[in-house]
């Protein structure tokens, strides 16, 4: 059974409001993708074990949860390493990395 989680949107760094107006095919989702989304402020990434196009929902694991200067978090109060959660497309982020880092 997955958690339910009410995912934040993710705003300008929307991973669908950039593909949107797209007609270049863009990658597909697929098992092992590891995926990002915002949650309580945080950076979660979720690796993928199954995806549903009829809903546009990824389903899986979470792989880590990260602050925003990218140091990990073990957990949080109702979030932790390894819970199995749905992340709908709407709600994925692209991540933005320092390149001298």
């Amino acid at each position: 059974m997955h958690r339910h989680i009410e995912w934040e949107d993710p705003g300008k760094d929307s991973v669908s409001k950039l593909f949107a107006n797209d007609h270049h095919e863009h990658a597909r989702i697929g098992t092992g993708d590891i995926l990002s989304a915002r949650y309580q402020g945080k950076i979660v990434h979720v690796k993928v074990e199954a995806y549903r196009e009829e809903d546009a929902v990824s389903i899986g694991s979470v792989a880590a949860i990260m602050d925003t200067k990218g140091h990990h978090i073990k957990g949080l109060p109702d979030l932790n390493i390894g819970d199995i959660v749905r992340l709908p497309d709407d709600k994925r982020a692209f991540e933005h990395w320092d390149k001298d880092k």
